[in-house]
């Protein structure tokens, strides 16, 4: 049986859905203001890991995600400076042009991960009516209050609010946790509805009951998952930071407006960390500047399966620490992965029938450990340790090891079925300029190197330095 970390419980669990065979998962969406960042992209590549095992297991999934493209104040204390705003000044676009253009590079990066897409997207702003209906409810069951700049929920009205995160409402002192917004009641009360300011008008702003706005942070989540999955959830997933927050909001909002628990499975994936300048380690974030997109990598040379190899090395739940050095890793290991699969392919293991994948087989020495590693909370690197076992068993038939490795590949995800040979020819003008630049790189003259791999760029062309020499990627343009 699959065995799950439940948040709220703190506890690993016996998985079971609200109804048998049929799962209900909610993931937090991307703030569509810029470029998702590789730690952004880690938790979305748990969540798909969680996905497959679901399937795996024969559960039918319907998935549904939010792409946020109202903009979220820079503070969590409901005030500051709106996200999209922000964005579409920095680039000289209106905000409906700045939601488009990243939410489809958001979809790119899914795509080059090999991340299974939601069956329900749905956009904040396609859904304005069900997010003032749900804030209505809540007003009138008594859970709001208006003040000068929106409409907020009265979190005293809750026993229970925090309980995801085991808040000591009673221990919090104003201002230790968020600025105090003129008029709210209690540090912990959050906006539902946000009012436009006064004269000024915004790129994004609607009409409702109270006043011209838009809504609040965490109302989007509550309003779209109880559209698309009914008001009792399976699971629902995010990162670790919206714990206290976020989460907190949405049980509080939720559970005040249905009446009763809102969500069986709280999951969420750990923070991805970088080294800091003067050492130690800090969240990948980018309101702190310091972040690497999927772009970064690819530019550099590195194949984007490599960062999804690098995030089943860590458990979902531990903190994992980038560095250039566990990318090369994980491309050496892909490298060695994709040379055993053509070396299967080759010997016409892909296009064999009937080998046998039972636990009772030969087989499944390597596919049982496989299963349990992955019904084990999702231990994905006891799940890789299990892959490259059958890859070293020798006394196995070829086209036993292939079928064994694509049925792994449904949680894996690394492309077993389509890996092919490269095909990959480079004009010799390129390669003229990679010769000159490892000469110069060699003589310590870095200034040419660096124009060299600008120019090369330019030509659809990025060079990755390895201990090897120089790995290189070329798109012609």
């Amino acid at each position: 049986m699959l065995r799950l970390y439940n948040t709220m419980s703190r506890k690993v669990e016996p998985f079971k859905p609200i109804e048998d065979n049929q799962v209900g998962l909610y993931t937090c969406g991307p703030t569509v203001y810029t470029y998702a960042h590789i730690g952004n992209l880690r938790t979305y590549l748990f969540e798909d890991v969680l996905k497959r095992a679901l399937l795996e297991e024969g559960y039918q999934v319907r998935h549904v995600m939010n792409i946020t493209d109202v903009g979220h104040l820079t503070s969590d204390a409901d005030s500051g400076e709106d996200k999209m705003e922000m964005g579409a000044r920095r680039e000289g676009r209106t905000v409906w042009q700045l939601a488009e253009f990243y939410t489809q590079e958001f979809r790119k990066d899914l795509a080059r991960l090999n991340v299974i897409e939601p069956d329900v997207w749905c956009k904040v702003t396609d859904h304005i009516p069900e997010q003032i209906e749900l804030i209505q409810r809540l007003e009138a069951k008594g859970f709001t209050y208006v003040i000068a700049d929106g409409v907020y929920f009265d979190t005293s009205k809750l026993s229970d609010y925090g309980k995801l995160s085991r808040l000591n409402v009673e221990g919090l002192q104003a201002g230790a946790r968020v600025e105090m917004v003129e008029g709210k009641r209690n540090i912990t009360d959050f906006a539902l509805w946000k009012f436009s300011p006064k004269g000024q008008q915004r790129q994004m702003e609607w009409p409702s009951p109270w006043g011209v706005g838009f809504p609040g942070w965490h109302i989007e989540c509550s309003a779209l998952a109880i559209k698309y999955l009914g008001e009792r959830l399976d699971i629902h997933c995010g990162a670790t930071d919206a714990i206290p927050i976020h989460h907190n909001n949405e049980i509080a909002q939720s559970e005040a407006a249905l009446g009763h628990e809102w969500v069986n499975w709280w999951m969420h994936g750990e923070f991805l960390t970088l080294p800091k300048a003067g050492g130690g380690e800090g969240k990948m974030s980018k309101s702190s500047g310091g972040f690497l997109t999927l772009n970064t990598l690819i530019e550099r040379g590195y194949d984007p399966l490599a960062w999804r190899y690098v995030c089943l090395g860590a458990h979902y739940r531990q903190q994992l620490a980038f560095t250039w050095e566990a990318l090369d890793a994980a491309v050496s290991a892909l490298d060695r992965l994709r040379a055993r699969v053509l070396e299967l392919k080759a010997g016409g293991a892909d296009a064999a029938t009937g080998a046998d994948l039972s636990s009772a087989g030969p087989v499944g020495r390597h596919l049982e450990p496989f299963r349990q590693a992955v019904r084990d909370d999702l231990n994905m690197p006891r799940a890789l340790a299990a892959m490259w076992g059958l890859l070293r068993d020798g006394d196995l038939p070829a086209a036993q090891v292939y079928a064994t490795l694509v049925r792994m590949d449904r949680v894996l995800g690394l492309g077993i079925e389509v890996m092919a040979p490269a095909k990959q020819e480079i004009p010799p003008e390129i390669m003229e300029l990679v010769r000159q630049r490892e000469q110069a790189r060699k003589a310590r003259d870095f200034a040419k190197a660096d124009r060299l791999r600008s120019e090369l760029a330019k030509r659809g062309a990025t060079v990755k330095d390895s201990p090897a020499g120089p790995r290189i990627t070329y798109e012609p343009r």
